[in-house]
């Protein structure tokens, strides 16, 4: 199965749009990784980070401990930086679907790694991650450190260090913090924090110019990224920006984006302590996404992780190879060619007949709404489960005997089916 939808993924990534077309090709973009790169070049020289264009006429949004981060890229010559951060790229896709398996309890074998290595190509063809690889993004190396997190146990020594960092570059992770918190689990939670302050910190020693413009300006302007209309807004703001034509109000998104976070995080809870902590933390993820002020499509490559659990729960149930599919289809990189020069790639840029532009147009946002539902199913079923087929053996950790939503078992392999 995962062997024929990797063949198709890589066919519809390579044949749907000229890979070298500019603009669109999956192999003509590197535009973000270029603006990291001049950030990293103004930092070392002087030059503010906030003040004045960058490569492509964009402006650089990230903290200035981003720029930190990004001074490596400086010793790769700028001809070679788009292809060696494809690679980079690439490398953390796969490293990620490992951390999943990891989470689900599974141990690492030279199947599971074929396995994860078909579910990586499988997951190229997903606008987030397609658009991820096509820009030179962060999402999935910012993502693969919030997994390492959670991948360690409670109160784990450094526990709670990926997100604080992952916040530090780019700070909608920072959701996370809040996420321990819910959870209780104070060692992390600081442990966050604390690496959080410190990259602010260390930002401020370097550069306390672009650290002042950066905290008492810039991040109070996110229309610096784009305008809240903009079609590959997928946020709760940029839904109420589509439907409306205009910009969001501001006291309308904070109530929207406040009950949505309230509904997520207690979703998340629940399914923490019934020992679905993929799910969790996905979910967790995905609403960071969907009550950010702005989200791009390619920042929600939480939808791997997602792909991954509705894999795993296919080895026990074959109908979940439906949701699997639902969810490719739903999310993928579906390509448009305007002219023969200009292709736009996603669902929610897709012409939209049929008055579905409602639909199309916030289709990352709708797709998170389904997911939370099912989030909540299974924390129900989970609970329901624990009173009738249960024994606890940890203090407030359940284990179900069907496997549906308990504590997961140390597995082998996978099952043949895949």
């Amino acid at each position: 199965m995962l062997a024929v939808s990797a063949a198709a993924a890589l066919a519809l990534v390579f044949a749907s749009v000229d890979p070298r077309l500019e603009k669109a090709g999956i192999l003509a973009g590197g535009l973000d990784v270029h603006i990291y790169r001049e950030g990293a070049w103004r930092l070392l020289h002087g030059y503010s980070l906030y003040r004045g264009e960058t490569v492509g006429g964009l402006l650089y949004t990230y903290t200035p401990f981003s720029a930190i981060v990004f001074l490596p890229g400086l010793a790769v010559p700028a001809a070679w930086l788009t292809d060696a951060f494809l690679l980079v790229n690439l490398v953390v896709l796969y490293a990620c679907v490992l951390l999943c398996w990891r989470m689900l309890g599974y141990r690492l074998s030279p199947r599971l790694a074929s396995i994860s290595a078909l579910l990586a190509i499988t997951c190229v063809f997903l606008e987030p991650v397609r658009t991820t690889l096509f820009y030179g993004q962060i999402n999935l190396v910012l993502m693969l450190l919030v997994l390492w997190d959670f991948s360690r146990p409670d109160g784990g020594r450094l526990r709670g260090l990926g997100a604080g960092l992952a916040a530090g570059i780019k700070l909608v992770p920072a959701f996370f913090i809040v996420q321990y918190l819910v959870l209780r689990q104070w060692r992390s939670a600081a442990t966050a924090t604390v690496a959080l302050a410190a990259t602010i910190a260390l930002a401020w020693i370097v550069s306390p110019s672009d650290s002042r413009e950066y905290w008492f300006s810039t991040f109070f302007h996110s229309e610096r990224i784009a305008p809240d209309t903009e079609p590959a807004n997928q946020s709760i703001r940029g839904v109420l920006a589509h439907l409306t034509g205009g910009s969001a109000p501001m006291w309308l998104w904070l109530v929207l984006a406040g009950v949505v976070a309230g509904a997520g995080l207690t979703i998340v809870v629940a399914l923490d302590r019934c020992g679905e902590r993929l799910l969790a933390v996905t979910l967790g993820g995905m609403t960071a996404c969907a009550v950010s002020p702005f989200s791009w499509g390619h920042h929600w490559v939480w939808f791997v992780p997602l792909l991954v659990h509705l894999v795993y729960r296919a080895q026990a149930r074959p109908q979940w190879w439906l949701a699997a599919a639902g969810l490719v289809v739903a999310t993928g990189a579906w390509t448009y060619q305007w002219t023969p020069d200009f292709a736009s790639v996603g669902v929610f840029v897709l012409p939209k007949p049929w008055h579905t532009e409602p639909i199309l147009e916030n289709a990352h946002v709708i797709v998170y709404v389904f997911a939370l539902l099912y989030g909540l199913s299974v924390a129900r079923r989970a609970e329901a489960a624990a009173v009738r087929f249960t024994h606890c053996d940890l203090p407030g950790r359940c284990r179900e005997a069907d496997g549906i939503a308990g504590t997961i078992h140390s597995k082998h392999s996978l099952a043949e089916e895949v």
